[in-house]
C-alpha cells in the first residue's frame, strides 16, 4: 500500500532500526519504547488488521509468533517475562492500518494497561 508507514519501512523507504527480517516479516524497535526492550514485528504483506485475516494470510501469524520467541531469546527478557500487544480498530488504539504486534519486556509491566 503506497501510504502507509510500514510498508514504506519495510521497502527502505523509511528508516527504521532492523532488528530481523526474513521473507515473510519484519521486526523493528518502536522509536518511541515504552519499556527497555519495545519492537514491532510487522507482516510483509500489507494486512490492515487481525480484522482482514483470512484463510490465505493467517499463517503469517503463527510465524510472527515463531519469531517473537526467537528474538525475546535473543534479547534476554523470555524468562523474566514480556507482553505482546495486537491493537485492532480505532478504540483498540490502533493508528497504524497495518496489522502489528509490539513486543515490550525489560520491566514490570502493570495490568491494567490504560
Amino acid at each position: 500500500m503506497e501510504d502507509c508507514i510500514f510498508c514504506k519501512i519495510i521497502k527502505g523507504e523509511i528508516p527504521s532500526k532492523k532488528l530481523y527480517e526474513d521473507e515473510f516479516v519484519y521486526a523493528f524497535y518502536d522509536i518511541n519504547p515504552e519499556a527497555p526492550v519495545h519492537f514491532l514485528v510487522i507482516p510483509k504483506e500489507h494486512v490492515k488488521s487481525a480484522n482482514d485475516l483470512n484463510e490465505k494470510n493467517m499463517n503469517v501469524v503463527s510465524h510472527i509468533f515463531k519469531v517473537i520467541n526467537k528474538l525475546v531469546v535473543e534479547l534476554g527478557v523470555s524468562e523474566s517475562g514480556y507482553r505482546i500487544v495486537n491493537n485492532c480498530g480505532v478504540d483498540g488504539g490502533q493508528t497504524v492500518n497495518h496489522m502489528h504486534f509490539h513486543v515490550l519486556g525489560g520491566r514490570n509491566l502493570q495490568w491494567p494497561p490504560g
